[in-house]
């Protein structure tokens, strides 16, 4: 049932063309969160070095925890000597520096701060090295097959490297099922330590791109310049992925042409029924009907057919028990002057078990009492 429903949502994907414009960086992609519709690539598969982009992984674990109740942002973390030796982007935290979960964060994915993101490391794993192992072990759980991480970071380890796919795909999964993380990267500038540190996001978009949510920046001197930039207008979220742009300007106004073209060109558009869907009846179930729901949220098109939209169902005139929840009642066909646009599979939101022998015969025997 599962293999259904992932080939009905691709015919979704697959109407949407992936190559519209250029970009001067080697590598880029353009990604809309809802879906994962890759809306532009580049060279997307390309292994290179992602710099402080790493820390996109880093972040997104760390927000797995605190959503997992195994971390919480009020904790207080202890700096070690290993987290304030990392040099690079930092906010010097010193041995023994007690921090909280949350300053932390904040210092990560504003500034980048590589001693914070090693500290977080350790809260997490014990040390670096264990939590790297759940960063690849993470990676491959998302599909990330270009990436392999050497540390929490992105500062320069020989094998260090990931895609421009891969790194959309990272942070679709963050900005998606972790939303409260833009509380930190949608700051512009703040502080730390009661006033006393200084933050100004090295993220650029965060100020100078209507919209912009995030996420994460990256620049070393063989890495180049790196963004996973992300913005959201109209209910749409995109994800913009530059590498190895040769300046930081570069990869600013590489990342606005793609997320400008992709709020020009598309829209997200509710996949629901206009109205309430009929329950399907159920033979010889334990209870009389079934509730269909709808197998998408939503669905990405080109504005110019999103007008006009006509929504048209079918439903089984009956199923037979027992029904398990996600089993195909029908199909949700999604039209724009007679052309089909999408098949979005609508499919039983419950389990209907079969009745007993038990309760069949009493059913029988109530009917033939009501009968008689």
């Amino acid at each position: 049932m599962k293999k259904l429903l992932f080939a009905l949502a691709a015919v979704l994907l697959l109407t949407v063309p992936a190559r519209a414009l250029e970009v001067s960086a080697p590598s880029a992609l353009l990604m809309e969160k809802e879906t994962g519709t890759v809306l532009f690539a580049k060279n997307e598969h390309d292994r290179l070095e992602p710099a402080s982009v790493t820390k996109v992984m880093t972040i997104l674990l760390t927000m797995e925890a605190i959503d997992a109740g195994t971390l919480h942002y009020d904790d207080v973390v202890t700096a070690s000597a290993h987290a304030c030796s990392m040099g690079g982007s930092q906010i010097w935290l010193k041995e023994n520096e007690q921090m909280t979960v949350s300053d932390l964060l904040k210092a990560v994915c504003v500034v980048s701060a590589n001693d914070c993101a090693v500290a977080l490391a350790e809260q997490l794993a014990g040390s670096e090295d264990a939590f790297v192992e759940r960063m690849n072990r993470r990676a491959q759980e998302l599909g990330m097959k270009d990436t392999v991480f050497k540390n929490a970071t992105g500062l320069p380890a020989a094998g260090h490297v990931t895609s421009a796919y891969d790194i959309a795909l990272m942070s679709r999964e963050l900005i998606l099922n972790h939303p409260d993380i833009r509380q930190y990267t949608t700051i512009w500038m703040d502080t730390l330590r009661q006033g006393a540190s200084s933050l100004v996001n090295t993220n650029k978009l965060i100020r100078f791109f209507d919209g912009a949510t995030g996420l994460k920046t990256g620049s070393t001197g063989s890495a180049l310049y790196c963004l996973s930039g992300t913005a959201e207008r109209d209910g749409m979220e995109l994800i913009a992925v530059i590498m190895k742009a040769p300046t930081s300007a570069q990869r600013f106004e590489d990342a606005k042409a793609l997320l400008s073209h992709g709020f020009s060109t598309y829209s997200l558009v509710s996949a629901a029924p206009d109205g309430a869907l009929p329950p399907v009846p159920v033979t010889l179930g334990a209870q009389a009907t079934v509730q269909p729901v709808a197998g998408a949220k939503s669905i990405l098109l080109e504005k110019s057919r999103a007008a006009g939209l006509e929504k048209t169902i079918t439903l089984a005139e009956s199923v037979s028990a027992p029904v398990a929840k996600g089993d195909p009642l029908g199909t949700l066909t999604v039209s724009s002057g007679g052309e089909t646009l999408a098949e979005i599979p609508l499919t039983a939101g419950e389990d209907v078990p079969r009745l007993t022998w038990g309760a069949l015969a009493l059913e029988y025997l109530r009917a033939a009492f009501l009968g008689a």
